[in-house]
């Protein structure tokens, strides 16, 4: 049976990063993916959802993205060069095939899937993401309310809450764009732990990638005009200005528990609602990993990408104890070509 270098599990962009890498230096890789198409998790977002960087910010490494017609590229047009990427450099992926168990072996890792085919490697790359895993706090009498629940991973598009009173819980950038969304067609609400901070109109994507980037070569960040930036602050998309100028931008601190028809405050009061979008994150799709027993809450515990435990095993892409940045599109890159290089000096003390 075929022994590769490298299994990559997961054909998004973290795969997509690995593979131009492992490419590159000739090793015999093959990616793993439960998709038909590439695009990932962006398959999976809502309709009108855009990035919050220019297109030549918004790029994997070797090959730029075309630029957009728009300042900041749609979902569909990112997808597409995903596509276009994949096809470019010839990456060797298996599509529809999703990763069920990988499990140790003598020359390196057996992978099983769910069509019933093995696969054997003598290393192996998890770039899974945490998409398919989204989280839910726990609320006191969550399940007593009647009305609608759902994750940012299940919205698509604003008509489904039309005319509706809608809470939207979350304080990221995907909480402000669904509320800037649904604020036009319904009656909303907005909940989050902290007071939401919004970087200036023009401090976006950009430049936080940049801070990322000096601070995986442990420079000292400097943003525009002093600006201390993080990828958890909002970026000032058109739909979220749009937002700001018909002040909805609104948001208070967490309630207390839920009730039948709605939320019940700190101080008594009850608001009803007809639906919650809960924008609260993801966890790390990491259940084909516990047959390695590795993972420890909802982490392994890595040397960056690199797997302490199994020292054959890397993950990329899951956030910043996997590499600073690595669950973003200019910052995979970087994480993407150190797993690359350890890779290829493991194989060679192997040899």
């Amino acid at each position: 049976m075929k022994l590769y270098d490298t299994i990559i599990v997961g054909g998004g962009q973290a795969g997509l990063s690995v593979a131009y890498f492992l490419r590159r230096k000739k090793l015999d890789y093959l990616i793993l993916d439960d998709q038909s198409q590439p695009g990932g998790s962006w398959l999976h977002t809502w309709d009108s959802l855009q990035l919050f960087s220019p297109s030549q910010f918004s790029s994997l490494s070797g090959w730029a993205m075309p630029k957009s017609d728009n300042e900041y590229p749609t979902k569909t047009e990112f997808i597409n060069y995903l596509e276009a990427y994949q096809e470019h450099y010839q990456l060797n992926v298996k599509r529809n095939v999703r990763v069920t168990a990988v499990h140790k072996t003598n020359e390196g890792f057996k992978v099983e899937t769910n069509k019933g085919k093995i696969y054997n490697a003598k290393t192996v790359v998890s770039c899974t993401g945490s998409a398919q895993i989204p989280f839910i706090p726990k609320y006191p009498d969550n399940e007593k309310f009647k009305g609608i629940q759902t994750h940012s991973s299940m919205y698509r598009h604003a008509d489904d809450f039309a005319g509706k009173k809608v809470l939207v819980i979350g304080g990221g950038n995907s909480g402000a764009q669904i509320l800037a969304e649904v604020s036009k067609v319904a009656q909303t609400s907005w909940v989050t732990l902290t007071p939401p901070t919004f970087l200036p109109d023009n401090v976006d994507g950009r430049y936080l990638f940049n801070d990322a980037t000096d601070k995986f070569y442990g420079k000292s960040p400097i943003a525009p005009s002093g600006i201390k930036a993080t990828l958890c602050d909002i970026v000032m998309v058109d739909s979220v200005k749009e937002a700001r100028d018909r002040d909805v931008l609104h948001a208070e601190r967490p309630f207390s528990l839920f009730y039948e028809n709605g939320v019940i405050w700190k101080n008594g009061e009850e608001t009803p609602f007809d639906a919650v979008i809960w924008c609260t994150g993801f966890r790390a799709n990491l259940k084909h990993l516990q047959p390695l027993n590795v993972i420890v809450s909802t982490r392994v515990e890595t040397d960056y990408t690199r797997s302490v435990k199994i020292p054959s095993l890397w993950l990329v892409g899951y956030g910043s104890w996997t590499g600073f940045a690595s669950a973003t599109i200019y910052g995979v890159g970087k994480t993407a070509k150190r797993t690359a290089n350890e890779i290829e000096t493991y194989l060679k003390q192997d040899e």
